[in-house]
């Protein structure tokens, strides 16, 4: 007898990224070598006291590593590409129910 799978999404769901993104992915690697915390006592004298909260520093250099370890140029590209792959989700610290930043929120790197 032939099967036949119907899609229906589910109310409540159990997942968890960490169990879904394989030990030896390479942006799970990373993310075990990768110290980046730094980057907030570099970059503090850049950011205002007043008005609305930018982009993480963290996820902007991490946003732009990505884009340049995929080799994707384009602002919008790399942002549809990020939230649909589950290891660059986990690298960035994303879940998978979170809206990425904005691709206007990224400066474009290929002047870089």
């Amino acid at each position: 007898m032939q099967g036949k799978k119907i899609y229906q999404e589910e109310l409540f769901n159990s997942f968890q990224l960490s169990n879904r993104v394989p030990k030896s992915n390479f942006y799970r690697r990373l993310t075990a070598v990768l110290d980046l915390g730094y980057l907030y006592s570099f970059t503090r004298e850049y950011y205002g006291v007043s008005g609305q909260k930018s982009i993480d520093p963290l996820v902007f250099f991490k946003l732009c590593l990505v884009g340049y370890l995929e080799n994707i140029i384009s602002d919008r590209k790399l942002i549809a590409h990020c939230s649909m792959r589950l290891d660059i989700l986990y690298f960035m610290g994303y879940d998978i129910d979170e809206e990425l930043p904005w691709h206007t929120t990224i400066i474009s790197r290929s002047g870089i």
